[in-house]
């Protein structure tokens, strides 16, 4: 099977097959340039939760999609001049409705981090995952995204030896305030039956 196959047809790919190359079968596949290789034997053992709305507050358009692609038309909206000399991606993205989308391989560097520093380990992007939720920092977030985000963090630590979930906020404090008051971490702590140890010392109970 082709790479390009299994990127534009997982129903293609082998029965059961959750991931290729990085690519997660029940994600819509948006390719973003904005990526990089990670670092030679560093391993992918971060997932870091962000969210987002363009313009903030506005939901159920395709402008994170346009984004994260290089294609965001900046007039379409005064506020995106804010953003506009950016060039950024995440992994993946959950809407309102659940539905995910992905835009960089697991396997590779996406640029969502930023300047980022977590338990005592600069550069997150080198080895994290970054999972982009429809929503604002202070609201709270669909119970849909709650399972969709509980679906694919259990398939990322099967498939990557992830140690540990973080906030934006957490590995960029002071600079970032997102998934912010609005995400409730015990509701995804309680999904997933993560141990306290895997959680920002900031939200443990």
């Amino acid at each position: 099977m082709t790479a390009a196959l299994a990127l534009t047809n997982p129903s293609a790919w082998p029965q059961r097959t959750l991931w290729s190359r990085g690519w997660y079968r029940f994600a819509t596949p948006l390719p973003s340039p904005n990526f990089g290789a990670r670092p030679p034997g560093l391993p992918v053992d971060l997932i870091v939760l962000h969210c987002i709305s363009l313009p903030p507050g506005h939901y159920g358009g395709h402008e994170v999609q346009d984004f994260f692609t290089n294609r965001l038309d900046w007039g379409a909206h005064p506020w995106f001049h804010n953003i506009r000399s950016q060039m950024v991606s995440a992994h993946f993205y959950i809407r309102r409705t659940g539905e995910l989308w992905q835009f960089v391989s697991g396997d590779d560097r996406a640029w969502h981090a930023g300047v980022s520093c977590y338990l005592g380990r600069a550069n997150c992007n080198d080895h994290s995952i970054g999972v982009e939720l429809e929503g604002l920092p202070t609201a709270p977030f669909e119970a849909a995204q709650y399972d969709t985000l509980n679906a694919l963090c259990s398939a990322l630590m099967q498939h990557y030896p992830i140690a540990h979930v973080a906030g934006h906020e957490h590995i960029a404090p002071g600079r970032k305030t997102d998934p912010g008051t609005g995400f409730d971490w015990r509701r995804m702590q309680n999904g997933l039956a993560l141990r306290s140890e895997c959680l920002p010392p900031a939200v443990r109970s």
